[in-house]
């Protein structure tokens, strides 16, 4: 146990942020601009349920307009304040700044446990909400685009869209002001699993660079990697689902809120997730051991540990108990500025929350450009894109027939390569592309840089310089 303060989440994001200036050339006014955050607003509303008046208390942070729309999650959870609402709009900036998405950072929260509402209830709650923020402006195409977070999803993104079109009657744009949304009411395939998704290619890029894997004390590719997973929701299920499914890495431990699985030989993740969904936890479970004190597992040995639900899991307290050699943060914030300090100099290698879990925002801008030009990915081309390919194969065809058979195509790559790619296609290629470049341009300062030695202060320096482009671009 240690004597050390434990910094605030809101402090951390602070602390790593000076970390990261200190190493840079700015005027302190522009320092000082990027830091804050430019506005929260705070509402409090109440909404007749059960017989009488409850009243709700909602947040909207706008940490930075440099480029607008700004963009971020609403969040629905008791623990949200406005500390935390800001410090996530903050890291949103960066996000979107690293991977080259041209949105500022905001962030909503609500303080609500959504278990405790009916449906019925649960959209009434959340039109309300939406019809405070959207009467200010602070959701709307042009200007501010929710996505789901924690507590959220599909359906209450729909319920915000439709609640800003009976508001906006002649904006047709008003699918464009949230994403995350079903893709029946203006969504895009591929962006429920975006997040998971990102931290297995973030994953995949990490693991192309020897450099960088030797590093993590680590050798190989990613199969047969033991995966720790802190949290099953979405962002957690899917990471762990990919990895295991596509890249050969065996999920050796699942932690839950009610404790967790353990299992050397790998867990099967879809059947965990329909236990949980079934049981609302893991207790119980057939397959693997149930260990009660669920934290605890954090420390157990794994090649990868993947903390995906809270932040400030990896603390002052436990972190000199951490073995894993490389964590990937999927959740914002998993790991404190003095956890993360004290991790550094045992050598850990830490792929940052900013860079690991942008998939989410990178696809929602893929949904939001989508939405502008009222037509889906690949509608135009891809058939065109088809008819070329047939052009090609139907040459082969003929001259393999000129010379008397001598090699034939195989089936398998003619059908591959006939198929144009589609909506899901193009969104799991943008995606992959961004997440590529994004980490390149983090290596590029981690190892061409004596004074960086983590990945972290990387992704702050070349987020924030570009910030800071913007902003001198703008005459500031």
């Amino acid at each position: 146990m240690t004597d050390r303060k434990e910094p605030t989440f809101r402090e951390s994001v602070d602390l790593m942020f000076n970390r990261a200036v200190a190493l840079m050339d700015l005027s302190p006014g522009l320092e000082e601009k990027i830091r804050v955050c430019n506005a929260t607003y705070t509402v409090r509303f109440g909404v007749r349920l059960r017989g009488q008046i409850h009243t709700f208390t909602g947040y909207r942070s706008v940490h930075s307009e440099h480029m607008e729309p700004v963009k971020g999650g609403i969040r629905y959870s008791m623990a949200v304040h406005q500390d935390e609402v800001e410090a996530l709009a903050a890291l949103m900036t960066y996000k979107c700044a690293l991977v080259e998405v041209p949105f500022g950072g905001s962030k909503g929260g609500l303080r609500i446990d959504p278990r405790e509402w009916e449906e019925h209830e649960l959209e009434q709650i959340t039109r309300r909400f939406a019809y405070e923020l959207i009467k200010r402006d602070l959701i709307h195409p042009a200007q501010n685009v929710p996505a789901p977070d924690m507590g959220t999803g599909e359906r209450e993104m729909a319920w915000i869209a439709d609640q800003y079109k009976r508001m906006a009657t002649t904006d047709i744009n008003y699918r464009g002001c949230v994403t995350g949304k079903p893709v029946n009411a203006g969504g895009i395939q591929g962006r429920t699993e975006a997040t998971g998704r990102g931290v297995q290619y973030a994953l995949q890029e990490f693991f192309r660079h020897p450099e960088d894997i030797a590093a993590a004390g680590l050798s190989g590719t990613l199969d047969g990697k033991r995966v720790i997973v802190q949290g099953l929701g979405n962002v957690g299920y899917h990471a762990a689902k990919f990895l295991s499914e596509e890249d050969g890495c065996k999920i050796t431990a699942i932690i839950e809120r009610d404790g967790a699985l353990l299992d050397d030989t790998g867990l099967d993740v879809e059947a965990v997730r329909n236990w949980i969904a079934r049981h609302g936890g893991v207790e119980g479970y057939p397959g693997g051991s149930f260990v009660r004190e669920g934290a605890k597992v954090l420390e157990g040995a794994c090649d990868i540990l993947i903390p995906a639900a809270l932040e400030g899991v990896i603390n002052l307290e436990n972190a000199e108990r951490i073995t894993a050699p490389l964590i990937i943060e999927a959740a914002n914030g998993p790991i404190t500025a003095g956890a993360d300090e004290i991790l550094r100099q045992k050598g850990t290698v830490i792929i940052p929350d900013m860079y690991a879990n942008a998939g989410g925002v990178t696809v929602s801008y893929f949904e939001w450009v989508k939405n502008l030009s009222h037509i889906r990915f690949g509608r135009i081309g891809r058939r065109q894109e088809e008819a070329r390919h047939q052009l090609i194969v139907n040459e082969l065809e003929r001259l393999n027939r000129g010379i008397g058979d001598a090699w034939d195509i195989s089936p398998d790559f003619k059908q591959k390569y006939l198929r144009g790619a589609g909506e899901l296609e193009l969104v799991r290629s943008g995606l992959d592309d961004t997440m590529r470049t994004a980490y390149q341009a983090m290596r590029e300062i981690w190892h061409g840089r004596e004074d960086v030695t983590d990945l972290r202060t990387a992704a702050y320096l070349v987020a924030i310089a570009r910030v800071a482009a913007s902003y001198r671009a703008m005459g500031l």
